[in-house]
């Protein structure tokens, strides 16, 4: 017989949800009243009406959510979905943390499950938000009990998955990719026409005495105007200039500086190409139109495709550690980021000054053939940067210190993770070796100030592996985690690689000697 207790999960606070659900059922009665009898659609009752129906809509989705376990197995439904999943089909039970847009709350804690056909389902209960009370924690542990009870879990750790650990989909990171790239080759196939309206533009000589007046599109043409009025606004809204009956146009955009230096009255000369307005000058001012450029035009396309790199490496470094287990935390894209960047500073300027000539100019072509050099090198570097090394490595570079002699104190950056004696309230940053026994200190020194002895006599390490989505955002995603034993309570200790060999070597140079990296 089992002792493991069947679990129900409903949403707290049901009066509440209940309640929007009657207020939302309100406001889609006044949205359609409004939209019957009303004299516009677009009127203030109308969109309370349909902003209350929507949080009906929302809250009817809540309240009807609801996770049961038995001895059978889950089961759970929402709004229009009910689904069984017995407990034979369920390979493992795994945290997600999800990260929320209210300041208020930093994440979003909910169970996913892994079948045994490599699916994943996430559960619409429990959840827990970060700061507020929650028995998501002892709702879980029922699970997992019922789980061992009557399923075969395929572990005992527990899987905590999170934007940073390897079993996050890169879906939305290729389809962000896609739409990026699709922008810069959409916006690339406009340079050439650009370029040719620039060229016209700037090769545009007054039209002659005598051109018919179905051919003067194609050279400038002068007319004298009278401001009757001008608009200015925000830079962020247009401006207007308004011209009398005597002119070619009733009103004009402008910039708000154009706005304000022309006067009403004040008679100005407008010049035309291909029947529209490109300046207009005054006595004491003249605006001229934006004429856009071909290299603004590559500018932008270049730009598109370099922002298009940072998710393409996203996704290139899920699928270099998809044979991570999917809780380990996957190296971050930064260094590539730092390649995009390189390649912006000789790839940006190349295509301003020669979106269309590249082949034509010799200069211009050992420009791009240097820079995809470097970008080459810098992109080198940055896959070896992001590399999985794994604990069982050797770390060859040490920071080139070598070493510390017993005198010389090193303050090493490692945490740990556990809040103990010696680390209270997770209050230490960094270790200090050396000079005396190891201690916790929340600086990176000189000095012992606010150090905190580390009983080395009561730690064992266990073993060392990489982070995982469980050891939280607070630890970089290359440094590793030696789980220690301290008289009996674990303790996770977290480090960069080399420095993590230093300091379990400093606490436990003749316990544990199988466990170092």
């Amino acid at each position: 017989m089992s002792n493991a207790r069947d679990v129900t999960c409903r949403p707290p606070q049901r009066r509440a949800l209940w309640f929007f659900v009657g207020l939302g059922a309100v406001g889609a009665g006044l949205a359609v009243e409004r939209s019957t009898y009303g004299s516009t659609i677009l009127d203030l009752w109308w969109g309370l009406g349909v902003l209350l129906a929507l949080s009906g809509v929302g809250s009817l989705c809540a309240v009807t959510a609801e996770v049961t376990a038995d001895a059978h197995g889950l089961h759970f439904r929402k709004l229009l979905r009910r689904r069984s999943v017995p407990w034979a089909d369920v390979a493992d039970l795994r945290v997600r943390r999800l990260h929320a847009n209210n300041p208020r709350v930093h994440e979003i804690r909910r169970i996913s499950l892994l079948l045994r056909n490599g699916r994943t389902t996430l559960l619409p209960l429990p959840q827990a938000f970060s700061g507020y009370p929650s028995d998501f924690d002892a709702t879980w542990e029922a699970l997992r009990a019922l789980h061992r009870a009557h399923g075969t879990p395929a572990s005992d750790h527990v899987p905590v998955l999170s934007s940073r650990t390897a079993g996050r989909s890169w879906a939305g990171s290729l389809i962000v990719c896609a739409l990026l790239l699709a922008s810069a080759g959409g916006t690339a196939c406009l340079v050439p026409a650009v370029a040719s309206y620039e060229q016209a533009w700037k090769s545009a000589a007054p039209c002659p005495a005598g051109t018919p007046a179905r051919e003067r599109g194609a050279c400038l043409t002068t007319q004298q105007a009278v401001i009757a009025r001008t608009e200015v606004h925000s830079p962020k809204r247009t401006s207007w200039l308004y011209f009398t009956e005597r002119g070619p146009l009733e009103r004009l955009a402008v910039s708000q500086d154009a706005a304000q230096a022309f006067q009403a009255g004040a008679r100005v000369e407008l010049t035309l190409w291909r029947g529209e307005v490109r300046e207009v000058a005054g006595e004491h001012y003249a605006w001229r139109d934006h004429v856009p450029t071909g290299g603004s035009v590559a500018l932008i396309a270049a730009g598109f495709a370099l922002a298009a790199g940072y998710p393409a490496a996203q996704v290139l470094l899920r699928l270099r550690g998809r044979r991570l287990p999917d809780d380990e935390v996957v190296p971050s894209a930064l260094p590539f980021a730092g390649a995009l960047v390189g390649t912006a500073l000789w790839l940006l300027p190349l295509c301003y000054l020669r979106p269309t000539t590249l082949l034509g100019s010799p200069v211009a072509l050992a420009w791009a053939v240097a820079g995809s050099l470097c970008t080459l090198g810098l992109f080198a570097l940055a896959w070896r940067a992001t590399r999985v090394r794994t604990p069982g490595e050797v770390a060859t570079d040490d920071g080139g210190d070598g070493e510390a002699s017993a005198d010389e104190e090193v303050f090493v950056a490692a945490r740990f993770l556990e809040h103990t004696d010696y680390n209270p309230y997770h209050f230490g940053t960094h270790i200090v070796l050396g000079g005396g026994p190891p201690a916790v200190t929340p600086h990176a020194g000189p000095g012992r100030f606010a150090a905190k002895r580390i009983p080395v006599q009561r730690l064992t390490v266990k073993h060392v592996r990489r982070a995982r989505g469980g050891d939280g955002d607070q630890i970089p995603r290359s440094w590793h985690v030696a789980e220690l034993d301290d008289a009996g309570r674990p303790v996770r200790l977290a480090a960069a690689p080399a420095d993590l060999t230093r300091v379990i070597r400093a606490l436990a140079p003749a316990k544990a000697p199988s466990a170092l990296p």
